[in-house]
């Protein structure tokens, strides 16, 4: 629900800016618009992406075979987009941005703008997810072999 959550913030942003025509400054997701101070608090944007780090490693243990390989693609994007929330955390809490920027700026935003960083980040932290899951469902007897629960149907 955390992830849905986070990636429809993101992707009502994109709609206010891109449909809506909102100023960037006015385009600040759901839960932006009656707490602006959401949006820029980066303590919150790095406690996400921590708390999506944490989740990932804890639940990753459920899984195998090849719903094992996609999950760690996304867990391995994710202690990257960890890393960038932090860099960003900690320019926030110095005020010693990156290359002399206005703003806290993390590696990637040098090259693509935030709004549009952090939609990419969703979407490959959560596809192979998704993918991870549906072959979770799906496993082979191999993997079924090896799984700790019954989410998988039974064969029959």
């Amino acid at each position: 629900m955390i992830v849905l959550a986070h990636w429809a913030e993101h992707v009502a942003q994109a709609i206010q800016i891109y449909v809506l025509g909102w100023p960037l400054p006015e385009a600040r997701g759901v839960l932006g618009v009656p707490f602006p101070w959401l949006v820029k608090s980066e303590w919150m944007h790095y406690g996400y992406a921590l708390l999506m780090l944490i989740g990932l490693i804890m639940l990753r243990r459920g899984f195998t075979g090849r719903s094992r390989t996609w999950w760690n693609v996304s867990l391995g994007i994710q202690v990257w987009h960890h890393f960038e929330h932090l860099l960003l955390l900690i320019q926030a809490l110095t005020g010693a941005n990156l290359l002399g920027r206005p703003v806290p700026t993390s590696l990637i935003q040098l090259l693509v703008p935030r709004v549009e960083l952090h939609l990419f980040y969703n979407a490959i932290v959560f596809l192979p997810m998704v993918v991870a899951m549906i072959l979770h469902r799906r496993p082979r007897e191999s993997e079924r072999a090896a799984m700790r629960c019954s989410c998988a149907p039974a064969r029959g």
